[in-house]
């Protein structure tokens, strides 16, 4: 338990101890998000206090009517007793080819593009089949800091992953650093996010070229997260068909599979629907090792019919309406899904600013010699604390964040704010509670 030389803090000291005590929770930096969410929720309960929620991941603005609208279109025509293909609706695989095309400027075959339910799905699925496909490439290579389920669902499937940190190892630095790792031959798949969770970095297009270089030279798999998509707000993403187009490794290898989420683009994380995007040279590949575990050693096919299949009857019929009616609207530029989510960036830029001004720092700050954007994340740290200390103490003040610990960070004294649940009626309350914390530990 932690000593307090101040205990007249904004939240009822006595009862925030009881409930860290009651948690059984010994070490915060290894406290999962949903450990957290469960604590906040009883000390909020106990209090009748609100904290500043920056935990979890969790979108904060009103989804999209033009999804919203067509799944219950779709629910009323009675497609919620209909089985939907496991391969997909066709309209949302032909939607999310275009957006493809319009957004990322890569050509994708409609058949290669796969429902599923949201991206946690979409990885684990992905994970069964590139750690498969060759006995002698059973470990995924994760660029880290990242997404800390990912690396769950490895322990949960008894897959094999390595990880380092990338924070010093950006630009050209990135090359030597992944060559330590893959010229090895043992690695499956290479993993990040991009922009990344939790880190708020986006790779340049040097880097992602060093990513898909290396991956070709040993025929690895570059797996890239973009649930965040056209979310550095830096540039603008949002015109169909109008360069700047979101960066991704697909642009330089076709050893690429993609996951694009709904949940924090289109706001619509409730009905768990995402795509998988499969390159057409690597969806037809035979890996004659998959006939260990899989009907067929066609990549896509096993995939689709071996992997998707085992997870689940297809994803949920009623929401693949509805992305393929936000493909739709912001394919044909009648819906402006960046423009929606833009908020986020103005979040954290006065957030950031509010930390900063109470005596802490911002730790990922850099992309190379640019500064970081603003957007859904942003990491910190305060002095000599220890992430785990750190996110303790933050209790007693009604502010909770997540260690960067179980990210894959080495930055363990550091922790992640995520904007979306502190709306701009809470900035003054924040404000008040860092000044009031620096004041008691300055």
């Amino acid at each position: 338990m932690i000593d307090f030389k101040h205990t007249d803090t904004p939240i009822d000291f006595e009862i925030v101890r009881s409930k860290v005590s009651e948690s059984g929770l010994t070490d915060m930096g290894k406290t999962t998000i949903r450990e957290l969410v469960r604590l906040v929720n009883k000390i909020e309960k106990a209090t009748s206090k609100k904290f500043v929620r920056m935990e979890m991941g969790v979108p904060g603005l009103t989804p999209p009517e033009v999804g919203t609208n067509a799944e219950i279109a779709a629910l009323k025509r009675g497609v919620a007793s209909k089985y939907p293909m496991i391969e997909g609706l066709e309209e949302l695989k032909f939607e999310t080819s275009r957006f493809a095309k319009l957004f990322l400027d890569i050509d994708v075959t409609f058949e290669h593009c796969i429902p599923t339910v949201g991206s946690m799905q979409g990885a684990i699925a992905t994970f069964l089949i590139t750690c498969r496909r060759d006995v002698n490439k059973d470990t995924t290579l994760f660029i880290d800091p990242g997404f800390p389920v990912q690396k769950q669902q490895h322990r949960v499937l008894g897959l094999k992953y390595e990880t380092f940190d990338v924070y010093n190892y950006r630009g050209e630095k990135l090359k030597d650093k992944l060559e330590s790792y893959c010229s090895k031959g043992n690695i499956s798949t290479l993993i990040y996010s991009n922009p990344n969770n939790p880190s708020w970095i986006c790779f340049t297009d040097t880097e992602l070229r060093i990513i898909a270089d290396v991956a070709n030279k040993y025929d690895i798999i570059v797996m890239e997260d973009l649930a965040y998509f056209g979310m550095d707000f830096r540039s603008d993403y949002s015109k169909p068909g109008v360069p700047p187009f979101q960066p991704t490794v697909a642009k330089y290898t076709d050893n690429f599979i993609l996951l694009i989420s709904s949940s924090k683009a289109f706001s619509y994380a409730g009905q768990r629907i995402g795509v998988v995007v499969i390159s057409d040279k690597l969806f037809d590949r035979s890996f004659p090792d998959l006939k260990r575990f899989f009907v067929s050693d066609k990549l896509g096919y096993a995939m689709i019919y071996g992997s998707v299949y085992s997870l689940s009857a297809g994803a949920a019929h009623s929401a693949q309406y509805a992305l393929a009616a936000m493909f739709e609207a912001v394919n044909d530029g009648s819906y402006n899904f960046i423009e929606d989510v833009k908020e986020y960036g103005e979040r954290a830029k006065i957030m950031k600013q509010l930390f900063v001004n109470n005596g802490f720092t911002i730790v990922y700050d850099k992309d190379e010699d640019l500064p970081l954007a603003d957007g859904f994340y942003f990491t910190f740290s305060y002095k000599n604390m220890s992430g785990s200390e750190l996110i303790e103490r933050l209790l007693y003040y009604g502010i909770c964040a997540l260690s960067l610990e179980i990210t894959g960070s080495e930055h363990t004294e550091g922790l992640r704010a995520c904007v979306s649940q502190v709306g701009f009626d809470q900035m003054e309350t924040l404000g008040k509670r860092l000044q009031i914390f620096n004041e008691h530990h300055s």
